[in-house]
């Protein structure tokens, strides 16, 4: 069973950058991980969740386009980890991010999930 810790959530001002960091373990293999899709999602208080970016195993990154200009994400399918780089926040980018992992290409979907980590953005 794999396992989804993220970090790097906290409270910033408007303008402001945060780097998102999302840990994966439970597989025997690590290597395994660099043939996962992997992504960031977000969910608002009383929205629902929506796609943030992800990025296959192939290194090709989707982005939403709310979120082009100003996130970045990027893997070391070494460790294994998943990083978003948010820079420009906005009090609209407030919610709690969660990473996934899927076991086929993005499109596809995601099979595992994080708990989560808390942005909170004050303007």
């Amino acid at each position: 069973q794999v396992q989804l810790v993220e970090s790097g959530g906290g409270s910033v001002q408007a303008g402001g950058s945060l780097r998102l960091s999302c840990v994966a373990s439970g597989l025997i293999y690590s290597s395994i991980y660099s043939t996962y899709c992997m992504g960031w999602f977000r969910q608002a208080p009383g929205q629902e969740r929506e796609a943030v970016a992800s990025i296959d195993y192939d290194g090709t990154t989707t982005y939403a386009d709310s979120f082009k200009d100003r996130f970045t994400v990027t893997r070391d399918n070494a460790k294994p980890n998943l990083y978003l780089q948010m820079t420009s926040l906005k009090a609209k980018d407030t919610a709690m991010y969660y990473c996934a992992a899927g076991t086929n290409r993005c499109r596809y979907g995601m099979d595992f999930w994080g708990k989560g980590t808390q942005v909170t953005i004050s303007s």
